[in-house]
Formats: C-alpha cells, structure tokens, sequence
C-alpha cells in the first residue's frame, strides 16, 4: 500500500514539477530563491560562492530576505506564467538559516497554487519536518552521497551541529543518522522526496547500490545521479564519465527511478529548465563557467 502511494504521488507530481519529470522539464518552470546564505556542512567538492557568471547551485547573485524574495517571485511569475514551483536551494543549506521557512510561509499565503519545494543536506530536516509540512513544501531534494560513515567521511570534511564541530567517521554517522529520520519523516508526512546522489569516481562509486537500497526504504520516490565535477578539496579527482554515469543510473534504477534531466541550476534560476534561463531578466549576469556544489 505504501509502495502503491508512493508511485501515485510521484505521478501526480511529476506532471508539474520540472526536476522531478523529463517531460515536465520542457514545459513547467521554476523560479530559485537564494534565501540561505550558509551551510552547517562542508562537503569537499562544495563551494559557495556569490557572483554573476558561474552555473550551478551554490552560486547566486546575491542573498534575498524572504520580503524580497517575494517580490522576484512575483516578477518571476509576471515573466513565466508556466512556472508551478517555487523551489529554494540555496546558495547555503535551507535549514542552517530560518529564512526559507519564512519564504515558504509566505509564498503560501500568496500563492497557495504553487509547489513549495526544498533542497538541503538533511542534517536538520526532521527536526524542521513538520514546520516545513506546514509551509506547503510538498516536495524535498535530501543529498545523500553515502549512507556507510567511512566512505561519506571522505566526502564530507566536517559538520556543524548545536554548538559543536564534527569531523571524520563521527561527522559522517550523525550525518546520515540524521538524512535517515529526515527522509523517514517528509515521505510519512506525504513529501515527494528526491535524492541526489554525487558520483564520485573511487569514493562511492561501487556504493550507488547501496544508498538507493536505503533511500528506498526510508520513502523516497525519485533519485538523481550528479557527476562530480572536480574543484574545492576534490579538485584533483576525475570526473566520471558518460559510461560510469549510465552505469550508476542503471544500479540504481533498481529500486527507484531515476530522473536524467538535471541542468545543475544556480540558487537563482528562473524560468523552464529545458528551455534556458530567464534570470538575466531579474538579475543582471555575465558569462557561465560549468562546475558543481550540492543543491
């Protein structure tokens, strides 16, 4: 029964939201608030960064406060009536700092008709679970790079958690303790949840398995396979290439589908993901430089 919900869900889902369907990524937008300024962990192949020419997530213009961001929304609408999502991914984790939930709060006063969706870490996602129900997020993006401490610990340098900093195997296991009871909880409160899995040649890898096993069973309905483009403390490792991608895909096509359509968007992309970027429109922007950090 839970199975059968699950894919209803996704179904119904899939027909609005464009990073959750290849098909609704051609004629449904989004518009990305960049509400979240910092992150409360540090994985070696992320780096934030506010500047107008990068493309991919972690990057922004600049931070919007959540009155703010309402009024690009407005605008963004004005310039995309195809747009169903309002999405929020950063440039930092969504749940390090207050002001998404203050976003979604508003948007969904002002426009209940849209999806509410969240992309973050998941250190905090189920404490934060019921409060982001009740904003309206109907859908959350969890990345999970490993779900076995000693591979994530090579990927994750450190976590900040209450007061303290977490490094190594210690860092790890409360990290995917925690994505574990945050997944939990979103797909029982009726979320669609995403996965984004990093691949990261000689790190995880061999593990695709292994985490869309779990995931799966944790609830999630979707999950997206991101290759790792090299820079930060992973600068030095290779990319994976088309074969290894498709390869990892295949793996975890095996309990879940997988979606193949991701474009890597920056923390403020507006517009429909297959059909360019209208950020040029709200924002003023210069060229693009291709990397990656998660989101």
């Amino acid at each position: 029964m839970a199975e059968e919900l699950r894919i209803k869900q996704l179904e119904k889902i899939s027909g609005q939201h464009p990073c959750f369907s290849g098909k609704s990524n051609m004629n449904k937008g989004r518009v990305h608030l960049p509400v979240s300024p910092t992150c409360n962990i540090q994985c070696k192949f992320c780096k934030r960064s506010l500047n107008k020419t990068e493309q991919r997530p972690g990057v922004t213009n600049q931070i919007l406060t959540p009155e703010k961001a309402l009024e690009i929304l407005e605008k963004a609408l004005e310039l995309c009536p195809d747009i169903t999502v309002a999405g929020i991914a950063g440039p930092g984790d969504t749940l390090a700092t207050p002001y998404a939930l203050e976003t979604f709060r508003l948007i969904k006063e002002r426009h209940p008709e849209l999806i509410n969706c969240l992309s973050t870490n998941g250190l905090l996602l189920e404490r934060y679970a019921d409060e982001l129900w009740e904003a309206g997020v109907k859908t959350i993006t969890v990345t999970v790079n490993a779900v076995d401490p000693y591979i994530q610990a090579q990927i994750c340098s450190f976590i900040f958690l209450g007061d303290r900093v977490y490094e190594g195997v210690e860092a790890a296991q409360l990290l995917i303790d925690a994505q574990k009871r945050g997944i939990r909880k979103m797909a029982a409160l009726g979320a669609v949840v995403k996965i984004n899995i990093v691949l990261i040649p000689g790190v995880n890898d061999d593990h695709i398995a292994d985490i869309a096993e779990t995931v799966s069973q944790l609830g999630a309905s979707i999950i997206n396979i991101i290759p790792l483009i090299p820079q930060h403390e992973m600068a030095d490792f290779e990319e994976p290439g088309c074969q290894e991608l498709s390869e990892a895909r295949a793996v975890a096509e095996e309990y879940l589908p997988v979606f193949r359509h991701c474009q890597h968007c920056r923390a403020d992309a507006v517009g429909i993901p297959g059909k360019g970027d209208l950020s040029h429109l709200l924002y003023e922007f210069g060229g693009q430089e291709q990397t990656f950090s998660h989101g």
